[in-house]
């Protein structure tokens, strides 16, 4: 037997190594199972190289609970270690890697996270234990070992008469951690951190049913055994190649990944890269809400098929955060902190590309069947819009199979709505004006005086379209195009064409009747405008101004100009001087002016949905009392 000091230079590195290794205490488990994990990869690895003369077997992982002693098991059956080895990795490579973690960290005060290339796993045991022990026999012809430490420098080292090749690892748990004693709280962790490892992981058994033999009793009743309760899956869909998957062989690995998520996914995306860095996973589009606040963090971030987070912010571009899956690279460090993600150069390139490899197959989904694609188009268009909006590389890509649909259910690339509305739809000073609406049925009347003039109408409802107009407008460059709601205007004002409409009223009627209106309307929300309209048009129409209504519209998703959200309504209440009616308010007493000026602005503000409670009951009375 022999004994020893770890060399130690931070002073009491236990305790510190307890408060400050890691912000959460059960990342031990995961650890210590990924240093089994990798024990076993690397013997099959010397026996395909010819370095280890034995036979591997089908090695598993066993994780043990014993109440009675207050310890918690890991067992592999991979390369082990000698008394040498010990000596070196243990007490020098990986105590070493800890106090330089320490010294670095330990008069820091914020959630620093771990650092991969510390190589400190094993020290993380520490957290959660009073004693550690490790019980190991090499694949070599050498005698077995046994190292102890009880969380201070001293340490043993002595034979042991362990004869089966692999490593166990003792941990006597602390009085303060006595959770990981219970089998439900080992379980949860097996699950969230290693449910698809490499290695199978054993935790205890479970009873299995066997099948009746073909030639059985009726009232036979099936035999049970015993078997091995294997936690994980160790080949996950993203591990395999696309060549040998399904379609249903991903709709069932999505269930696995999401057991309480009852709704398909629409389509998955299988990464597969080699170079310049190491990537696999498989990202799922989910059917959206119009709702921006969508729960992120549903994709998965795994090196070597074990789980490291579910915050991706760094690796996946943030507006594909909005989708679900799993991606894999052992490029990634096991355990990292925000800033050193950031800033890392591989991950970097990952980001970049993701969203090439999302481009290339919504633009391939777009080509191939594109009446599909259209389909779709609702429960997709967000992200899309996103990532126009956050990704000029995207933008361009996606400008070929972003799709503009209109109030008729048809559906335009924006080159194809160019090309279409062009002619009819420029004006006299060359702009070329898109209409669209955000609600067919709130904006049915403006929608049906645009289609009137055989123009297009697109339907843009999702949040950030104002943002994305407005990236588009500053795009267009020559050819000025300007987007415009159809209730931003009279349709005459939205698109102004060389003709111009004759006023059936004269200059000093209309500077006789635009104060009695003013005086009747008595609203500092409404500006009132008189002009001259197809004498078919609404007499009075009520209309946002564009500018107005898109710099609102955007403060309320993070842009626009400052304090605009803050903003009141403002309106234009548009009098059609041509109309029958106008003419009637004009030539009518002061009670008769007043009572029509009242029913046709109350009808106007109707048919935009902005009448209610009192002034709805009044115009109620008031329309009873006109058809007496």
């Amino acid at each position: 037997m022999s004994k020893g000091n770890i060399n130690v230079s931070v002073e009491n590195i236990f305790p510190l190594i307890k408060k400050f290794l890691y912000s959460d205490h059960e990342i031990f488990l995961r650890e210590l199972i990924s240093n089994a994990t990798d024990a076993t990869t690397k013997l099959k690895h010397l026996i395909a190289i010819g370095e280890a003369k034995v036979e591997y077997g089908n090695p598993q992982i066993e994780i043990k609970i014993n109440k009675e002693n207050k310890t918690l098991h890991i067992i592999d059956q991979g390369l082990g270690m000698t008394a040498e080895e010990v000596e070196k990795y243990i007490n020098q490579i990986a105590f070493s890697g800890a106090e330089e973690f320490l010294e670095k960290y330990k008069d820091t005060n914020n959630d620093t996270g771990v650092i991969g290339h510390f190589g400190l796993g094993f020290y993380s045991a520490f957290m959660v234990a009073d004693k550690v022990e490790i019980i190991t026999k090499s694949f070599k012809e050498e005698p077995a070992a046994h190292w102890i430490c009880d969380g201070s420098p001293e340490y043993t080292l002595e034979p042991h008469d362990k004869t089966e090749r692999g490593t166990e690892i003792v941990l006597h748990i602390s009085e303060d951690e006595k959770d990981f004693l219970e089998d439900a709280k080992i379980r949860e962790l097996l699950v969230k951190y290693n449910r698809f490892n490499q290695i199978p992981i054993k935790f205890g058994t479970k009873t299995e049913t066997l099948p009746l033999p073909e030639d059985a009793a009726e009232d036979a009743k099936p035999e049970t055994k015993e078997v091995d309760n294997i936690i994980n899956n160790t080949q996950p869909a993203w591990t395999k190649k696309p060549a040998d998957l399904e379609a249903e062989d991903y709709k069932t690995f999505y269930r696995e990944l999401y057991p309480m998520q009852f709704e398909e996914p629409l389509f998955h995306i299988h990464l597969n890269v080699d170079y310049p860095f190491n990537l696999t996973g498989i990202l799922y589009f989910p059917k959206l809400s119009q709702n921006l606040d969508i729960q992120k963090d549903k994709i998965q971030l795994y090196q070597n098929q074990v789980f490291v987070t579910d915050n991706v912010e760094g690796i996946v571009p943030d507006f594909l955060q909005m989708l679900k899956g799993v991606i894999d690279s052992p490029d990634i460090p096991l355990n990292v902190s925000r800033s050193y993600l950031q800033a890392d150069g591989a991950v970097k390139k990952i980001s970049g590309y993701i969203t090439k490899k999302v481009a290339d197959k919504l633009s391939s989904l777009f080509k191939n069947n594109r009446e599909d694609f259209e389909q779709k188009w609702n429960d997709i268009k967000v992200i899309i819009e996103y990532g126009m909006l956050s990704e000029d590389k995207f933008f361009d890509k996606a400008k070929k199979f972003a799709l503009y649909p209109t109030v008729n259910d048809t559906f335009f690339t924006y080159d194809e709505l160019v090309e279409k509305t062009k002619d009819a739809q420029t004006d006299k000073d060359g702009n070329h004006v898109i209409l669209y609406a955000a609600n067919k049925d709130a904006q049915h009347s403006y929608i049906e005086d645009a289609k009137a003039k055989g123009y297009e109408v697109l339907l843009l409802d999702s949040p950030i379209v104002p943002h994305l107009m407005q990236k588009l407008e500053s795009e267009s460059g020559d050819a000025k195009i300007q987007f415009k709601r159809v209730d931003a205007d009279h349709v005459d004002n939205l698109i102004k064409k060389d003709e111009a409409i004759i006023s059936k009223l004269s200059e000093e009627e209309k500077e006789k009747l635009k104060p009695v209106i003013e005086t009747t309307v008595n609203n500092s929300s409404y500006t009132v405008q008189l002009e001259a309209m197809d004498s078919n048009a609404s007499p009075f129409i009520i209309t946002v101004p564009e500018f107005m209504r898109r710099m609102k519209e955007m403060s309320a998703t993070g842009g626009g100009m400052m304090g605009m959200g803050n903003m009141p309504e403002m309106y234009n209440l548009v009098v059609n001087t041509n109309h029958e009616l106008v003419s009637d308010i004009l030539n009518a007493d002061e009670n008769k002016q007043k009572e029509l000026i009242s029913q046709a602005f109350d009808l106007a503000k109707l048919s935009q949905n902005l009448l209610h409670g009192e002034e709805l009951t009044n115009f109620i009375k008031r329309s009873y009392t006109l058809i007496k």
